[in-house]
């Protein structure tokens, strides 16, 4: 471990005088086969950059939390201290990367702090970027505040456009120095998940033949997150067919926004369907179906028109992971699973043209609602359109009238009147008002989003000391559908955001 990462010791033999209590952590239960216990690392001198009153909320906290003396919530979230009932720990778990397996992986850089009951059930809350771990491979464990605004940011904003996703709390800082392709400071990021199970989880125990340990997984997982699943006739494929499930629909709201998640290894897909990792990520500017938004992936596998055939096939590497645990013969097990995977075909394609009908503002099906939506695209494709601003601006269209705004973003105005014109006649079928579907477009299509110069422009404030566009996006990008505050929230992505990247370095 480089010296310049050398942490903080916690202490935690002076724990806070008061603190949240009720800590379940019923994932330690499972015993020392399926995680490392170990404190977190922590920062000296931290300082919050931001965090979440909505987070809080969900976790029945009072919205002075952050700032209480009795509480000490810097320096716990800083890894500093430790409350009473927390067992901090990393997970151990394997996967797939870019396709090709990568045996054992786990929380290189992450601490599971414990699960703490709440109002809205019981919540694991999560350490990122808390210092090295048996997992860490040849990293420091730490975070940087560059990703860190990303992540705490989009988590956040995915949750303000409804799209199921881990919570961020909280950010900290530190000046303590990590070297990435250069010198940065350390940040640390609080998550909050019902459950950080991942994929890779249960590929792990199946891949290195511990049977036993992937069966008393499956079994926690269905008892405590799925347990309808219990009294099916085969538990284990009806939990399959529940992950397709909800992946399938993570995926299709992905599609919806211009999403790209741009490391979708099996490590990072998430057994609740939840958007998982915050690395290299990327809401489209430009509408390119082979928008690659890591500079990592050389070979575009994660591009944002793969992205469904790519969590199909991660499902398919689960399925293989879950065939110790069926019964039977091999052969009538492998396909009891396969059969278990199908429903994600139906549910991401149903799914992503209900999505799109809403975004266009239409209310019932036609059969020519696919190819209306289908040349919307390529049209938006053609002109690289801009995705959110394409939609939203989309919503002022009239029966008698083709916005300026609108026009604005397409090169061949020609196609964009005729499609408009199919439009409109689609909108008669349903005796469309204008007024009621402009309101219903813009409650479906963002103003905002976390555009990658949006981020930019905040994290290169935060590296100066000055965290207030930080916590003012955050604000923003928590009611995404409202009108923005600042035209500048809303405006197309500046030449300079043309040469921005983002890497797994990041």
């Amino acid at each position: 471990m480089p010296s310049d990462s050398a942490p903080a010791s916690p202490d935690p033999a002076s724990p806070p005088a008061a603190a949240p209590g009720n800590w379940l952590n019923r994932f330690a239960a499972l015993g020392p086969a399926f995680f490392t216990e170990l404190p977190p690392q922590g920062m000296p001198s931290p300082r919050w950059v931001a965090h979440s009153p909505g987070c809080a909320e969900q976790l029945g906290w009072p919205s002075d939390w952050w700032e209480r003396e009795d509480w000490q919530a810097l320096q716990v979230f800083s890894g500093n201290a430790q409350w009473p009932g927390m067992r901090p720990m990393a997970t151990v778990y394997s996967g797939h990367q870019f396709g090709v397996w990568a045996g054992q992986l786990g929380d290189g850089r992450a601490h599971l702090l414990g699960e703490v009951a709440t109002p809205q059930g019981a919540l694991e809350i999560q350490l990122k970027g808390a210092g090295i771990t048996p997992y860490s491979r040849m990293g420091d464990g730490r975070a940087v505040l560059r990703s860190s605004i990303r992540e705490f940011l989009c988590s956040e904003a995915m949750a303000g456009l409804g799209i199921p996703t881990t919570r961020a709390l909280c950010l900290s800082a530190s000046d303590l120095p990590v070297r990435r392709e250069r010198l940065e400071t350390a940040a640390i990021v609080t998550r909050i998940a019902p459950s950080f199970l991942r994929f890779g989880h249960f590929e792990h125990f199946a891949h290195t033949d511990q049977h036993e340990a992937l069966r008393r997984l499956a079994d926690f997982f269905i008892q405590h997150h799925a347990p309808e699943c219990q009294a099916a006739s085969s538990p284990y494929a009806a939990l399959l067919e529940r992950v397709a499930t909800q992946t399938a629909s993570l995926i299709a709201d992905w599609q919806a926004v211009g999403f790209c998640h741009g490391v979708m290894n099996t490590d990072n897909m998430s057994m609740l369907g939840l958007t998982l990792d915050y690395g290299p990520f990327g809401f489209m500017d430009g509408f390119d179906p082979g928008h690659i938004c890591n500079h990592s992936d050389g070979q575009g596998r994660y591009a944002f028109a793969r992205q469904p055939n790519i969590a199909f096939w991660n499902l398919h590497a689960l399925a293989q992971a879950f065939m110790p645990l069926m019964p039977g013969p091999r052969e009538a097990a492998g396909e009891a699973l396969l059969q278990a995977l199908e429903p994600y075909k139906t549910e991401f394609a149903q799914g992503l043209l209900r999505r799109m009908r809403a975004k266009l503002g239409l209310q019932t099906a036609q059969d020519e609602d696919r190819q209306l939506i289908d040349d919307w695209l390529r049209l938006m494709a053609a002109s690289r359109a801009d995705y959110t601003q394409s939609f939203r601006r989309l919503s002022a269209v009239t029966a008698s009238e083709d916005p300026a705004h609108l026009r604005d973003l397409f090169i061949d105005r020609e196609a964009l009147a005729a499609w408009l014109q199919r439009y409109r006649a689609r909108l008669q079928v349903e005796a469309s008002d204008d007024a009621e579907r402009a309101a219903r477009m813009r409650g479906v299509n963002p103003a905002v989003v976390l555009r990658k110069h949006l981020a930019e422009i905040a994290i290169r404030q935060a590296q100066q000391g000055d965290f207030s566009e930080t916590q003012r996006l955050l604000k923003v990008l928590q009611r995404p559908y409202d009108e923005a505050e600042r035209p500048s929230d809303t405006a197309l992505a500046p030449d300079w955001a043309q040469t921005l990247e983002v890497s797994c370095s990041s």
